[in-house]
This record gives C-alpha cells, structure tokens and sequence, in this order.
C-alpha cells in the first residue's frame, strides 16, 4: 500500500518514506527533506554522516595563503554541512577535526587550530542551542589544554539535552587508540569480576567505544580525493558507504552535500544479505 503525500507537486511516498518522514518530523519539527531533496525518499536519508575534512591546506596553498587560513574557511563549511543536515533531519554528523597524528605538525598550527577550536565553539555556540543541537566530542580528553577540556565539558553540558541533532567532534582522536581504551576497559570489568570472559562480543565491546550511543555512520565522506581512511571510525563504518570527492573542504558547501546523499541514496544496502535494506530509523 502507498501513502499519498500531502505537499503538492512531490510524488506520492511508500509506506516506509512515511514512517521514516514521520520519526524525522518526530525528532526534528524543524526539518524539510522533502523540500530540500524532493528526489530522496525520506527513509534513503542517512541517519549518521562521517566526514573526514581534507584540504584546507592545498586550498589555502593555492592561493597564496597560509594554512591557517585554509582552517578558517573550513569552518564556514562545518556551519554550511550542518544548516544542511538540519534541514534533511541527519541525527548525527561526525567530523574528523584534529587526529593523534596532527600533534606531528609544526608547533605554530597546532596551537593555532587549538585556538581556533576555542574560538568555534564560543562563536556556535548560541547556534547550537537555538538549532537545539547536541554538541559531542570523541578522543582522548588527555593532553588537550586545560582550557579545552574545560570549554568542551561546558559545552556538551550546556547542550545535553538537545534532541534535533548531534555535532560529534573527533578530536586528539584515533580509531586504533580508540579499540585499544575499549579492550582495556573491558580487560579490566573481567578483572573486577563485573564480567565474564565468555560474555564479550561485538555488542559488549562496542559499548567501551567513546560514544556507544551513536548509530554506526550510515556514509563516510572524504573531501580533497585521498583514498584512505586514515585510522578513522574503523570498527564503526564496518558498513558504512562511501563518498569520495575531490573538492576540497572549504569549497565543500550545502550542493556538495547534498550530491553525497544523493549518491548514497542511489546504493544497495545488503549488509551481506541479498535485499535492500534503507536507513531504519
């Protein structure tokens, strides 16, 4: 059976792009899909997007800039994705903002996009409780400066109780380094007697993850066309789909995301079954 849709002018949608426009609507009275991407059925919208953000340097380079200026206009993009995730009801976008292996650059940048990141999160953070829009941050909280730490906690207190999206950080974060604090906190839960041995398994071990309660990113996009992970989110984007585009980040706006969920929409997700399985919600 198909539900007729009540906007004029748009297709009629299944029973499952009802039920999956009705639990955005639910979540997110502020949201348009069907407005936005009038060709997506609602339930073909991804719950969570990952996104590793390359480029900002190359852009910058490019035009005889400094690097830092290359971050200073991703930044613009981080606001363009969201208002646009916003608008389509996603749940959760993850961005990959500051690797363990970012502590390798030059001293100067470093304290400089510590900066910066102080800066962004003083600048939205009004935005982010107006949108009500929880505010994560996932890696480790060790070996940041003090005044991070302290500006993250309030923050993600300040934002808790958010319910129309989720901005997750990652931040000094590494996925390998990630599984490790999760297979040590399960090691010691054994050791405490909390837990026995034979109880683990992928559901258990999950839960020692920096944020169990996130879905498990329905798309991974890189920008800047660098086929890599580069140790993020492994074992969450175990069936993730990915998005590779060769835009540069800071010219990565709300039409280039919107092309991404657009291809995403067009994939056949069988999970290693043999039907479709869309995005459940």
């Amino acid at each position: 059976m198909t539900a007729v849709s009540t906007q004029p002018g748009l297709a009629p949608l299944s029973e499952a792009g009802e039920a999956a426009l009705r639990a955005i609507m639910a979540r997110n009275p502020g949201a348009k899909p069907r407005e936005v991407l009038p060709d997506v059925s609602p339930e073909r919208i991804p719950r969570h997007v990952a996104i590793i953000m390359d480029g900002n340097g190359r852009w910058a380079k490019s035009r005889g800039q400094a690097r830092m200026m290359g971050h200073r206009a991703g930044a613009k993009s981080v606001r363009a994705v969201m208002e646009t995730a916003g608008d389509l009801g996603i749940e959760v976008v993850t961005l990959y903002s500051f690797s363990m292996d970012n502590w390798k650059r030059p001293e100067e940048e470093v304290r400089a996009l510590m900066e910066l990141y102080l800066e962004y999160m003083a600048v939205e953070r009004q935005t982010l409780l107006e949108n009500k829009v929880r505010f994560r941050q996932i890696g480790r909280r060790q070996g940041l400066p003090e005044i991070i730490q302290r500006g993250v906690e309030m923050l993600e207190a300040e934002t808790a109780g958010n319910t129309r999206g989720t901005l997750c950080l990652a931040v000094n974060y590494g996925s390998r380094a990630e599984i490790v604090d999760a297979a040590k906190d399960l090691a010691l839960r054994v050791k405490r007697g909390e837990i026995d041995i034979e109880q683990i398994d992928e559901s258990t071990f999950a839960q020692g993850l920096y944020a169990p309660d996130l879905p498990d990113p329905d798309l991974l996009i890189r920008t800047a066309g660098e086929m890599r992970i580069s140790n993020y989110l492994l074992w969450q984007i175990s069936y993730s789909e990915l998005h590779v585009t060769q835009t540069l980040w800071p010219d990565f706006g709300r039409e280039q995301f919107l092309d991404a969920i657009r291809e995403y929409a067009r994939r056949s997700r069988r999970f290693g079954g043999l039907s479709d399985t869309p995005t459940a919600r």
